[in-house]
């Protein structure tokens, strides 16, 4: 990677913290010119349609800053959302990998968000010729796909308050910084994110707060270091008990 040419088409990586600039800086290493030149930069607002299901894949998306989730509409017209993105990630890569037309999920953005666009074509193109590109893409798609098969058979066993609990370990173990992880969720979000009903979680976080599983600073959820380990316990001994019985 030209790494003048880098910061030239992607002036807003000088603003971002260290650890994510190099992650972006490792993503396109081997990243040639001429794909460099097809990216395009879109600031956009929380809340905007990425994507959508069964649409036509185009472009291929890379987060530069902010997190974005995917949702699923088609079991009982329920919202769910199963899974964020917020490191660097190529949205559509999996479906160009896997020779899909269309994107398999719609995608929302969960904060404001600066992202790289890249056309399907040079995107295509840039893994058909660097083995190094294709690996790493690769790599990135099991990983994906090893934990949405980890968490759909963890719901399984889960009920009520345990999926939430899950899910605020999960949370944590993935954008905790300094031992700790704030989350500005809305009640809303946290059902679409747990598949519960937004009474469900109201009752949940309020026995949480009261078990000290969680902390509060007036609308934020805190979680601790501590407190995540408590639910992960809780989580693991619910899955193991629940799969005693099996052969």
């Amino acid at each position: 990677m030209e790494q003048k040419y880098i910061y030239q088409v992607l002036p807003f990586l000088k603003e971002l913290e260290r650890d994510r600039r190099e992650q972006l800086e490792a993503y396109f290493d081997s990243a040639p010119l001429w794909l460099m030149n097809a990216f395009q930069v879109l600031q956009l607002e929380k809340g905007t349609t990425l994507v959508h299901e069964n649409a036509v894949v185009d472009m291929v998306y890379i987060i530069g800053k902010g997190t974005v989730k995917g949702t699923d509409y088609r079991i009982y017209g329920t919202t769910y959302d199963f899974m964020r993105f917020e490191g660097v990630y190529a949205l559509g890569g999996m479906e160009i990998v896997m020779d899909l037309d269309k994107y398999q999920t719609t995608l929302i953005t969960m904060t404001p968000c600066t992202m790289i666009a890249i056309p399907k074509r040079q995107f295509e193109r840039w893994l058909k010729t660097d083995i190094k590109a294709l690996k790493q893409e690769a790599k990135a798609i099991g990983e994906y796909l090893l934990m949405e098969g980890r968490n759909g058979r963890a719901f399984l066993f889960l009920q009520g308050s345990d999926r939430l609990c899950m899910l605020f370990a999960d949370l944590y173990r993935n954008y905790a910084k300094q031992d700790a992880f704030e989350l500005k969720s809305t009640r809303q979000e946290l059902a679409e994110q747990s598949g519960l009903c937004v009474k469900t979680v109201n009752r949940s976080v309020k026995k949480f707060e009261d078990e000290n599983l969680i902390g509060r600073k007036g609308n934020t959820i805190t979680i601790t270091k501590e407190q995540c380990e408590k639910m992960e316990q809780i989580v693991a001994e619910l899955i193991d008990r629940s799969g005693s019985g099996c052969i």
